[in-house]
């Protein structure tokens, strides 16, 4: 199945943007200039791509699209720009009604169905063609209904919004629609801004942008003017801005040099709209088992036909007996029952917060054996925490030291880190709200917020410190010093705060705090050990900033120089609570938790090793740099690739690959992740996981089921989910074929041998219609068993009839069909019955046959008095109401007379009752048997 085919709104703007139809013969600047000499990467680029903007100067890449960035474009020259079409992304079409509705009979089984209800209005049979066409649009309604409902709640996750932002046009800064950008336009921009298209830095003042949304990494980026390698990676391309990135701080300028789908975020698009989505592991099974028994049926059919009537019975009767159990041999009921358990598990998943996009994505995730798991966001907070402060005093836990300062106690090393923390609150532009619940809306830098954070587990707030030290001075962070710093008026002189990159702090500093407002000098010696010691942090995938401070008589002297050292902080976006143990139970279930993420390898080990996705230290960790594309792969890789729990650095094509390779090697995928450079992935995975709060509305449509809560945990509990329903489909399965085929055996004999059959093609349907249905109903919503999460996924190619029940169906099959036709030779023979009293008595022995036949399909494993099937009320429910179907089969007379059934007396029921009950108990018998001849052998 493909996906759904992409559109685009007209490229038509609006007067309201000064926007008015292309010229078609224009040539956009960036197709005249030549490409870098850098050479290609390999990918398809845009011309703003091609000639490579992040390894140009600014002026070079202005020249290159003719533009004065004092000025921007005139409105004439923006106007005649504007053939490159609006500046927006194709969505994909969303799932039309009448498609939903159609897809829901396109299975080989309903097929069959309705040529049967065709064939039995064209012989006249009107009531069995009533009967298959009511299964036919009962199955129907059910999944329409259920994906339906899921649709609609899909497309209201979606928030289309028309976004504006400042562009500079002829001399003029002015806001206009996002969407009316032009290559060549000058963009101005701010913290909390959206990059609207992917531009050229030209100036930039302090600017850090939060890409993690198209890369991955879970920290801000320090962006600056300067080219950078023209084979640099994406997330290495800071002179660059990406469409659909933040800023998070600072200001900057930038020439617009991609708009629409020729921006990264655009060719993420076009990467996710072709990958062909694949059918999941229940619709494959199922589609298997329908041609099988597309060929069973026919050949069942044929068969039947021949030898009714080499046997003399009249050919009316032979052709409608024939088309009645060639609609026997189907499982006329599974539709019904495969759409209600996966219904029924997609309304229990709603309960927990997992909206399931398509029905059989809900038994898909318990077919898999791999889970490929974005990091941010999915097994962590995405939110940046201080984990420790290292001073000269030692290193300190925040945790270790919240409770120290709670019990009041001031070590000497608890002053120093006070001080530390004092530093990292007053150095930022970050404000923490009061309210616990509020502050996970935060606005700023992540780091500076886990700054903020930090101080106040110690009882540091930035405006009760602003109070006693009132702020007079920024230095903005600055890329080429990578550092930054306030002046805060105290006592008639100025504390100069500084925090930055550790190397350019360590540089400026000239001594280290031993206390509070001691110091000592920073000797060659120790400088080296603080550098060690940010590895060594850094080695345990934290991100290290340096804490200093000055103290100075005025606020306009150089902030940084003669530097005091007072520490480093570690952070680090910490784990989910939980997730450790929920992957423990993945991985007991034999599911295999992969880590695939845009971050750093360091960052990606340490967060893996904590949720334990690997243990050892030198675990392998594949960098996206060292990885070729599937068709270049040696045996050696492919299976390096295949054993590897993290990869590192991986671009969105890199992940679909990575989806394909272990598709190949015959793994059921699903694939978790949030950002848009996911959304490719999600799609081409087996089932695709978005998260709803903060996933972006391109992994939401891309992926099959979206959590709402973004709880790891949602996803164990579909897996245990799935498996249950996966259970309860083979089951129903067992149980409407079994007994299918004992009808299909016993007419098949007794047309073979001669002798009246024992049963009449409305009593087959009747049967079929009612007493399959219902058990198998209840059997398709059961719960499960307590350990379906102790023993391992199945094989993918597994089908839902393995060797092992196709031959206990045939042993059941000629045990009940022996069983139907005994019942009629006991009437005809012993009690001399007229035949259509023992024809109702086979009729009767084969409805209770079935009804018996469902308390034997308990787990293999569990104890014949204490099992699901027992536990089951609806199966209680069920047999109960299948009992009163085949007494009013009996004593209704307008019933009685469509079925052509007869009163059988006292002995007729217990022959029925005997018989019925006599496969149930040869068949536990046997079984006891063989298990007491295994325990035996064992």
């Amino acid at each position: 199945m493909r996906p759904p085919r992409p559109y685009c709104d007209s490229i038509r703007m609006s007067d309201a943007d000064d926007d008015t139809a292309p010229r078609p013969t224009e040539t956009h600047p960036a197709e005249r200039m030549t490409t870098a000499p850098n050479g290609s990467d390999g990918a398809q680029p845009s011309p703003g791509q091609a000639l490579r903007p992040w390894a140009l100067s600014a002026g070079e890449v202005a020249r290159a699209f003719d533009v004065d960035p004092a000025r921007g474009l005139s409105r004439v020259e923006a106007r005649r720009r504007a053939r490159h079409g609006r500046n927006r992304l194709c969505r994909a079409a969303t799932r039309p009604t009448w498609r939903i509705l159609l897809d829901q009979f396109k299975s080989v089984v309903v097929i069959l169905l309705a040529i049967a209800s065709a064939l039995s209005f064209v012989l006249g049979q009107l009531p069995e063609g009533f009967a298959v066409l009511a299964v036919i649009l009962i199955n129907g309604g059910i999944g329409f209904a259920s994906e339906w409902r899921a649709t609609r709640a899909m497309e209201s996750l979606r928030q289309i919004g028309r976004p504006r932002t400042r562009v500079r046009r002829g001399g003029h800064d002015r806001e206009v629609s996002a969407e009316s950008l032009v290559p060549g336009d000058v963009v101005v921009l701010e913290a909390g801004d959206v990059a609207p298209a992917d531009m050229r830095l030209i100036e930039a003042n302090g600017l850090t942008v939060d890409e993690s949304a198209l890369t991955g990494e879970s920290v801000t980026v320090a962006k600056r003017t300067d080219p950078v390698d023209g084979e640099a990676v994406l997330a290495d391309r800071v002179s660059m801005l990406y469409k659909g990135t933040t800023v998070t701080e600072g200001s900057a300028e930038a020439i617009v040099v991609a708009i629409g789908m020729e921006t990264e975020l655009g060719r993420i698009s076009q990467l996710t709209e072709a990958v062909v989505e694949e059918l999941t592991p229940l619709e494959r099974r199922l589609e298997h088992l329908g041609r099988r028994m597309a060929w069973l049926v026919l050949l069942a059919a044929a068969v039947i036909a021949a030898a009714g009537i080499w046997a003399g019975h009249p050919v009316r009767l032979i052709v409608a007996t024939s088309i009645a159990l060639g609609v026997a041999a189907v499982p006329e009921g599974l539709p019904i029952v495969a759409n209600l358990a996966l219904a029924r598990g997609m309304w229990a998943m709603a309960r927990r917060n997992a909206l399931v996009n398509r029905l059989p994505a809900v038994e898909a995730l318990g077919a898999t054996d791999v889970i490929f798991t974005d990091k941010t966001g999915t097994l962590t907070e995405n939110r940046m925490t201080v984990r420790t402060v290292v001073t000269s005093g030692g290193e300190a836990e925040i945790d270790s030291a919240t409770r120290d300062a709670g019990t009041g106690t001031e070590r000497h090393d608890d002053l120093l880190l006070r001080r530390a923390l004092e530093v990292g609150v007053l150095c930022c532009n970050a404000s923490l709200p009061d309210d616990p619940e509020e502050q996970e809306s935060a606005q700023g830098d992540p780091t500076e917020i886990a700054l903020l954070r930090a101080g106040a587990a110690v009882g540091l707030t930035r405006e009760a410190l602003l109070e006693d030290k009132p702020e007079t001075r920024e230095e903005s962070f600055d890329p080429e010093v990578m550092m930054m710093a306030t002046f805060h008026r105290t006592d008639g002189r100025f504390d100069v705060a500084v925090k930055g990159a550790p190397h350019a702090v360590l540089e400026a500093c000239t001594t280290v705090a031993t206390g509070p407002d001691e110091r000592e000098p920073l000797v060659d010696a120790d400088r080296q050990k603080w550098i060690e010691r940010t590895e060594e942090l850094a080695g345990r995938g934290l991100r290290v900033l340096a804490l200093a401070d000055r103290r100075v008589d005025s606020d306009t002297e150089e902030p940084y120089q003669d530097l005091r050292l007072l520490g480093l902080a570690g952070m680090i976006d910490p784990p989910r609570a939980g997730v450790r143990d929920l992957i423990r139970s993945c991985q007991q279930a034999g599911i295999r938790v992969v880590m695939v993420t845009g971050d750093q390898p360091r960052t990606a080990r340490a967060i893996a090793q904590a949720v334990g996705i690997i243990d050892a230290d030198d675990a392998a960790v594949i960098h996206g740099r060292e990885v070729p594309r599937p068709d270049d792969l040696s045996d050696a890789e492919r299976e390096g690739l295949l054993e590897a729990r993290v990869f590192a650095r991986f671009s969105p094509a890199q992940k679909l690959d990575l989806v394909d390779v272990f598709q190949a090697a015959e793994h059921v995928v699903a694939m978790t992740g949030d950002g848009i450079n996911d959304a490719p992935a999600l799609r081409k995975a087996d089932i695709g996981v978005a998260m709803g709060r903060r996933g972006t509305d391109a992994a939401r449509e891309a992926s099959d089921m979206v959590l709402q809560d973004d709880a790891f945990a949602s996803i164990v509990d579909a897996v245990s989910q799935g498996r249950v329903i996966f259970g309860n489909i083979r089951k129903s399965v067992m149980f409407m074929l079994c007994t299918n085929v004992a009808e299909v055996l016993a007419v098949a004999a007794a047309s073979t041998i001669g002798t009246p059959l024992p049963l009449l093609p409305l009593q087959i349907l009747y049967l079929n219609m009612l007493t399959d249905v219902f058990p198998a109903l209840a059997l398709g919503v059961g719960k499960g068993g307590p350990g379906v999460m102790d023993r391992p996924p199945r094989p993918p190619a597994q089908p839902i009839m393995t060797g092992r029940h196709w031959l206990a169906l045939a042993g059941w099959g000629i045990a009940i069909a022996a069983c139907v036709l005994a019942a009629l030779a006991v009437g005809l023979l012993w009690f001399r019955w007229d035949q259509a009293v023992a024809v109702t008595c086979s009729f009767l022995t084969l409805g209770l046959a079935k009804l018996w036949f469902v308390y034997v399909l308990r787990e293999r494993t569990s104890h014949w008095l204490h099992n699901t099937i027992l536990k089951n009320r609806w199966i209680w429910a069920a047999t109960g109401l299948c009992l009163l179907l085949l007494l009013a089969a009996v004593v209704l007379d307008p019933l009685a007379a469509l079925l052509s059934t007869s009163p059988i007396g006292w002995k007729g029921w217990g022959c029925v009752v005997v018989l019925s009950v006599l496969p149930v108990v040869l068949g536990l018998a046997l079984r006891e048997a063989r298990r007491r001849t295994r325990a035996a052998h064992s």
